[in-house]
């Protein structure tokens, strides 16, 4: 793999799956692939376990570790061309990015969406600047519109949980007190439309996502007839697409509540975390025994190892 970007750069995801699986059951088996590499950890937004598991992948497989806030340790960046730089930004991408690529060899990046213009976001600015002007390969921590690493565990905690032939996956919007960014339900489409599965995303109206279009999702907007005999319910708060960046429906009709669970066929519930308890999911089902939150989060690791030992091989062909 050169880089991880978002799922198109997986030749085949079931083989990734599987590698993530094995490194969970042998994470120091590849220690010696790391030895004398660098991953350099690029945070233009807040993490908790995006940071400690891809770091802790990182160890597992032997490589040193730098990380760097460009909120508060660095000069903020510039990433349009032919800019008079005579404001507040004080360093171009272009100088960076290449810079970077001297100390490390790998670069993994998180930038959020800032949910003010679409295009602009779906431009991806940020990751596809350094994708252009590094040397060396990069690794997407969750960008504008999409989270992989996210998504890979997503797919490994639905592999270890699933004993059915063809389960029933539910994407369901949930509410919350401000808009964010479409990163984390656009790649579980991605990634989950690809495993065999009945797959449906319930949401209100105005919320639906143009990835579900495009992988020719079932969309509902009612959510506890999608629940119904479901295997697996991911819950993620996302803004309005049809009015995109704003929350115009910040509604408590949408919480995952135990009597919707009891819906479904014993389904597990998901979510990447953080979550905001009696907002977005009542205590009553995240504490239940059939949330598997915890171990989702666990597997953050393994999927990144996956990841890292991917790329970390191709460098050493």
């Amino acid at each position: 793999m050169k880089n991880y970007l978002n799922i198109n750069d997986v030749n085949n995801l079931d083989d990734l799956v599987n590698e993530a699986i094995a490194a969970k059951k042998a994470p120091f088996s590849n220690k010696e692939l790391g030895q004398n590499k660098v991953l350099g950890m690029l945070f233009f937004n807040p993490s908790l376990r995006t940071r400690l598991s891809t770091q802790k992948a990182a160890i597992n497989l032997g490589m040193d570790v730098m990380v760097i806030n460009f909120r508060s340790d660095s000069w903020t960046l510039e990433f349009e061309d032919g800019t008079i730089m005579n404001a507040g930004k004080s360093e171009h991408i272009k100088e960076a990015a290449q810079v970077i690529s001297q100390y490390c060899d790998i670069i993994a990046i998180r930038a959020f969406a800032l949910l003010d213009n679409k295009e602009q976001d779906y431009a991806e600015q940020v990751l596809s600047g350094f994708q252009k002007y590094a040397s060396v390969p990069i690794v997407n921590m969750e960008s504008a519109t999409a989270h992989p690493l996210q998504g890979l565990t997503d797919v490994m905690t639905i592999k270890e949980h699933n004993r059915k032939p063809k389960p029933k996956v539910v994407l369901t919007w949930a509410p919350h007190l401000k808009p964010l960014p479409h990163a984390v339900a656009n790649s579980f489409i991605n990634y989950g439309s690809t495993i065999d599965c009945d797959f449906i995303l319930t949401c209100p109206k105005g919320y639906e996502l143009d990835i579900a279009t495009n992988n020719n999702i079932t969309v509902s907007h009612d959510q506890e007839e999608a629940f119904k005999n479901a295997d697996f319910v991911y819950a993620k708060s996302w803004a309005s697409n049809s009015e995109y960046g704003s929350l115009t429906l910040p509604e408590k009709e949408w919480e995952v509540t135990a009597k919707k669970m009891n819906l479904t066929s014993n389904g597990k519930f998901m979510h990447c975390l953080p979550v905001r308890r009696n907002v977005v999911v009542a205590d009553e089902v995240l504490d239940s025994e059939h949330s598997i939150v915890i171990e989702q989060a666990n597997n953050r690791t393994y999927a990144a190892q996956a990841v890292l030992q991917s790329i970390l091989e191709d460098i050493k062909a």
